[in-house]
């Protein structure tokens, strides 16, 4: 069983002057589902190396189980540090792709055309493809084999437009993913903000928030 992970390689929040990138929780909780699970996860990003951490994620009331298992596990952060260059990834040999959240994705992965073609080349396959929190931002794109946005007739979730909103950044990002979502034709649900909500159709799995990445996961590897 083996999974493919990607990771944002953005770092700047807008022109903000602060700093984003992914979200710990949403990497380090489908990471330890994957590997308790027995499969083999290969970690890539945009530019490939460090993906550069959300600071806010890192920060004392953001900590869960499985950051703290992540911080005292020297071989997943080296596994971290060293991500492939995602264009040199194929789809191929792969049973399952997941995408983490954090801001970073709104910017680099949503416009990527090699991210687009993997999400295109699992579906055609018929292979569960998972995004929670901001990384549905990877479907903006992304079509369907009739041409239509991937995400069309589809059930989704995502942040949503009052997370956004509570943490002061709906003017800050590029675009709403609960917005984007709604315009690319998929039928969007949400659950109470910052509770764990997870959508599943068909082999399309995605988290709405935080909160939701352990048992998003979960829902993709109960597809393999």
């Amino acid at each position: 069983m083996k999974i493919l992970m990607v990771l944002t390689s953005h770092d700047q929040l807008g022109d903000t002057g602060k700093k984003t990138g992914f979200w710990l929780e949403e990497f380090a909780a489908p990471y330890y589902v994957f590997k308790d699970a027995g499969a083999e996860v290969t970690l890539s990003s945009p530019k490939g190396g460090q993906p550069p951490l959300d600071p806010s994620s890192d920060s004392n009331d953001a900590q869960t189980a499985a950051t703290e298992r992540f911080k005292g596990d020297e071989a997943a952060q080296k596994e971290l540090a060293q991500t492939s260059v995602l264009s040199t990834v194929s789809a191929d040999g792969f049973d399952a792709i997941f995408y983490p959240g954090g801001h970073g994705p709104l910017w680099d992965l949503a416009e990527d055309g090699h991210s687009k073609t993997l999400i295109e080349a699992f579906a055609a396959s018929d292979r569960p493809i998972g995004a929670v929190c901001h990384a549905p931002a990877v479907f903006k794109h992304t079509k369907g084999a009739d041409g239509k946005p991937f995400v069309s007739g589809k059930k989704v979730t995502g942040f949503t437009n009052t997370e956004e909103e509570g943490v002061g950044l709906t003017d800050v990002v590029p675009f709403l993913v609960e917005d984007m979502l709604t315009a690319n034709g998929g039928e969007y649900h949400k659950g109470a903000d910052w509770a764990s909500f997870v959508v599943t159709d068909g082999k399309l799995v995605t988290g709405q928030n935080p909160a939701s990445s352990e048992e998003a996961a979960r829902k993709l590897l109960g597809l393999l």
